[in-house]
């Protein structure tokens, strides 16, 4: 199935009953009095993750939503049949906005969570609400009130603890593979990795969720090479491991291209942790002094690591650092 993050929907919460204007008629009583019954509320809109689905590719399709209008109200004080709710199911890490204002409306991390999207209408009331001292037979009654609409943007951040970021083609297909038991694609050219690959990582009893972000370019910040979309999935990662292509003939600005976009893009990816890890060692003369250069070409006073992903050197002093970087 193609992965799908993001989509637009309309949802439409039912309409409130009318109320009822209707009297007692029994055989003995010549002028009953009223005994309208209120109109049932309209049915509202929810959202809930469901950790069985994994794409937003429905709402792609079925773009409209609407929740059941509320039954109008009865005789014998009998309110009308509420509508029924409607419950649209997500993916688990979905956040909703107003497509309007963009104003946040969900963030559903969790399978079962729930959020209302939109209300039903309140039911009209009956005349029975309107009987007084000097007006025994009303015959008014009111309107259900109209239930909320509004545009949606629904968008799917993967829910990971580590992401996987660098340059296409650094290898880090190849290093999700090697530590986990996912297998994206993994071939020898730039964008192999069209979407998020998740990878569950066991460290003696502990475990950690790695997620291979598609490969960025210069530029990904403002929308380069479907660059925001990528992007948004590092947003709740505890983690960042930036794969370097050690075999590059400029290592050095590789990773200042990845680092300026991450602090033009925002969203506090910039202060996220972020360690180096040093790929393809085997296929450079003397990796060791390499890395020494770039690591003082830049500066760099954090942790960092070689692998070679393919034969997996390097990968199990990786894996557990990062869980212990984790607290796992």
């Amino acid at each position: 199935m193609k992965f799908i993050d993001e989509a637009k929907i309309e949802v439409h919460a039912g309409k409130g009953g009318d109320g009822a204007a209707t009297f007692r008629r029994e055989k003995y009583i010549r002028y009953g009095g009223p005994n309208g019954g209120d109109g049932g509320r309209g049915g509202s809109i929810w959202a809930r993750a469901d950790r069985n689905i994994n794409t937003l590719v429905e709402y792609r399709f079925a773009v409209i939503h609407r929740a059941e209008h509320g039954g109008r109200g009865l005789g014998a004080d009998c309110s009308g049949r509420a509508g029924e709710d409607l419950e649209l199911r997500v993916p688990v890490g979905t956040v909703i906005r107003d497509a309007e204002s963009d104003a946040p409306v969900a963030d559903l991390a969790k399978d079962g969570e729930r959020a209302l999207l939109a209300r039903g209408g309140a039911g009209g009331l009956g005349n029975v609400h309107f009987k007084s001292s000097v007006n025994r037979a009303p015959r008014q009654f009111t309107r259900g009130g109209p239930g909320e609409s509004r545009r949606l943007a629904l968008e799917l951040r993967v829910l990971a603890d580590v992401g996987l970021l660098g340059l296409p083609n650094a290898g880090k297909s190849s290093l999700i593979r090697a530590v986990s038991s996912a297998r994206p694609k993994v071939a020898d050219y730039p964008f192999t990795t069209l979407n998020p690959s998740l990878g569950v990582v066991r460290v003696g009893e502990a475990s950690f969720v790695v997620a291979d972000i598609p490969g960025l370019i210069e530029g990904a910040s403002e929308g380069a090479g479907l660059g925001h979309q990528f992007l948004r999935h590092l947003s709740r990662t505890g983690l960042l491991l930036h794969v370097v292509d050690l075999a590059e003939p400029d290592p050095a600005k590789d990773i200042r291209v990845i680092a300026a976009e991450l602090k033009t893009y925002g969203q506090g990816l910039e202060r996220k942790p972020r360690w180096l890890v040093f790929n393809k060692i085997d296929a450079v003369n003397d990796a060791a002094s390499r890395i020494q250069a770039i690591l003082r070409t830049l500066r760099w006073k954090r942790p960092w690591f070689k692998v070679c992903a393919l034969s997996g050197e390097g990968c199990d002093k990786l894996v557990k650092a990062a869980a212990r970087g984790l607290g796992r």
